[in-house]
């Protein structure tokens, strides 16, 4: 958790608008499992998607595809790429630090105010980090047809059983 925690510190000075989602939303949700990854949701409007993508090279990451990462805050090469390549996510990866990969949603799975809304703030190392709502977990890990998704969800629906009680 630690090799992001200057990821985190970079996102909130900037007040970048983002969400943690993925396993590694299901870990801090109290999941013990691995993930390789950490996985974004930002707001795709364009002022604010290029003010996470500065951030994001500021600290040194860098685009996997051989693009100019700045053209992901423009919609229509975003739509592109989906369309033309069937991209989910913009992945960035830091050259000295093999652990630390950073995949951003090409498009809000749900509106990005709503899901804010639903997420959950949690301490990591000092930071406030929004953490994606268990519901939506659930909801964007369904129909994956991704084992992993599917162990996931399970642990996710017995929080939400348990929370009931």
């Amino acid at each position: 958790m630690s090799v992001y925690l200057p990821l985190f510190k970079a996102l909130n000075v900037a007040d970048v608008q983002y969400i943690v989602v993925g396993g590694l939303a299901t870990v801090l949700h109290g999941y013990a499992r691995l993930t390789a990854d950490i996985d974004l949701v930002i707001n795709l409007d364009k002022k604010k998607s290029e003010q996470a993508l500065k951030v994001l090279l500021s600290i040194g990451l860098k685009p996997r595809l051989p693009v100019d990462p700045m053209q992901f805050a423009d919609e229509t090469i975003r739509e592109s790429w989906v369309n033309e390549k069937n991209m989910m996510v913009f992945s960035f990866y830091h050259p000295d630090n093999p652990m630390m990969v950073v995949d951003i949603f090409v498009r809000e799975p749900f509106p990005f105010q709503g899901m804010k809304k639903r997420a959950v703030l949690m301490d990591i190392g000092g930071e406030s980090v929004p953490v994606c709502s268990i519901n939506d977990l659930i909801a964007m890990k369904s129909n994956t047809g991704r084992a992993k998704d599917e162990e996931d969800i399970k642990y996710l629906q017995s929080l939400l059983n348990n929370n009931e009680q």
